[in-house]
């Protein structure tokens, strides 16, 4: 009995808190993203297909969300409360909301040259 309880001890946990919230260890993928797929009905094995994950993470991830079912369903609220006033918040905020988002990578683009261009020229006259 003791070396399973040592082995569990040992164990690394399959939901790690980050910076992004509860998230399937040795991934990027979010419970909130699972839940997304399960919201929008969305079989198991088609979940684990479309997030890339293997069978073991998948489980951990179900058990944790029938585990902590209320307590993740209130975080998962005050997220997409959050991101909702994010969404409204850049919409009206942002200064390039008209602008096409090819020309501003263009630009972006052409300074990035030109300044490689220029650097590339001092040490053109500098040598000879």
């Amino acid at each position: 009995m003791e070396s399973s309880n040592q082995s569990q001890a040992n164990r690394q946990p399959d939901i790690i808190r980050t910076g992004k919230g509860l998230t399937i260890a040795g991934t990027k993928i979010t419970l909130y993203d699972v839940l997304d797929y399960l919201k929008a009905q969305q079989p198991p094995h088609r979940i684990r297909e479309k997030l890339r994950l293997s069978k073991a993470q998948i489980g951990a991830a179900f058990a944790y969300i029938e585990a902590y079912k209320a307590e993740l369903e209130a975080e998962y609220r005050e997220i997409l409360k959050t991101a909702e006033e994010n969404r409204r918040y850049w919409g009206t905020h942002s200064r390039y909301r008209l602008a096409p988002v090819q020309s501003v990578h263009s630009s972006l683009e052409q300074a990035a040259l030109k300044a490689k261009l220029r650097i590339w020229q001092s040490k053109l006259s500098v040598s000879v």
